[in-house]
């Protein structure tokens, strides 16, 4: 039978590379990491792990013992959230949520459930889906409002332990000061900005808008690499160069910009709720009020004015 502290520790090795950065994480000694894996190796009868001197790698089968050990470690997790849950005596509803999204999309969804659920005690979490999603899986936070960019979503297949449900695209658009020569165009290309130096309001952005300048033929010259959205475009309408802003953070730009739209391809978020495959049945009314209430207010139901 495998041990599942042994999972742990191999779960650990394949996170740091090497038995000596995996036992500080572990806080034992190198040796006894060691100890561990050549234990594994042995009921199974196979090697799990490549030692090298340019540190460890998983085999196959380790690899497959990994995510076998993520999954384990995920069910543990929520099965401790839920066990807290029904041992505190309270009503408890958390909810993660990505800055831009949550200013735009979640207030009025939450009325709504503040409204039908007076008992609920919320908690609502800044993150950003890298970490958001990890909280769902694990169980603390009932429900996710994420998003992602190019490729598959977030939450696809059995094994991922979550439910996504795609909300609305998000698209990209381009952000300039007033008296920029495109303020006016009806779309703008991206090759067309290649001279152009670029205020990014989400360090993803930056790798997205890496991939779509390079399919364009040229290199991204950056100005800012800004976490606000509101920050980057006040950059912009002080001259220090053009952004891309997510069509959900428009609402609140400062005075002194245009938004124009990019023609095709034209790179958007999408956005979506996420929730664990085993709900908890007590929060699974909340998660009805808080998922319709949002289909109700997405985007792609408001009356957008983004032209400047």
């Amino acid at each position: 039978m495998i041990d599942v502290h042994r999972l742990r520790v191999l779960h650990e090795v394949a996170q740091h590379g090497s038995f000596n950065r995996a036992a500080t994480a572990l806080r034992c000694t190198p040796s006894a990491v060691s100890q561990q894996i050549a234990a594994l190796e042995r009921t199974l009868g196979t090697p799990v792990v490549q030692r090298s001197t340019r540190g460890v790698t998983l085999t196959a089968s380790g690899r497959l013992l990994v995510e076998a050990a993520e999954n384990i470690t995920a069910e543990l997790d929520h099965a401790r959230a839920r066990i807290d849950r029904l041992t505190s005596g309270s009503v408890r509803f958390t909810v993660a949520t990505f800055a831009s999204g949550g200013r735009r999309l979640l207030p009025p969804a939450l009325t709504e459930v503040c409204a039908a659920h007076p008992e609920v005690e919320l908690t609502i979490l800044e993150r950003e889906p890298e970490d958001s999603l990890p909280l769902v899986r694990s169980g603390r936070a009932d429900v996710a409002l994420a998003y992602h960019f190019d490729g598959p979503p977030p939450g696809r297949g059995e094994r991922s332990g979550l439910i996504w449900t795609p909300l609305a695209e998000d698209p990209l658009w381009l952000v300039l000061p007033a008296g920029h020569k495109y303020a006016d165009a009806p779309a703008v290309h991206l090759a067309d900005l290649a001279a152009e130096r670029w205020v990014l309001g989400c360090l993803k952005t930056a790798d997205l808008l890496q991939r779509y300048a390079t399919l364009a033929g040229f290199e991204l010259r950056v100005s800012c690499s800004a976490t606000d959205y509101f920050f980057a475009a006040s950059l912009v309408a002080a001259g220090v160069g053009v952004s891309l802003i997510p069509q959900v953070a428009l609402d609140q730009l400062p005075p002194g910009l245009a938004v124009v739209p990019l023609e095709a391809p034209r790179p958007a978020r999408h956005i979506g709720v996420a929730v664990a495959r085993r709900a908890d049945r007590p929060a699974q009314a909340y998660l009805d009020t808080l998922t319709r209430a949002l289909f109700t207010g997405s985007p792609e139901s408001f009356a957008w004015n983004v032209r400047r």
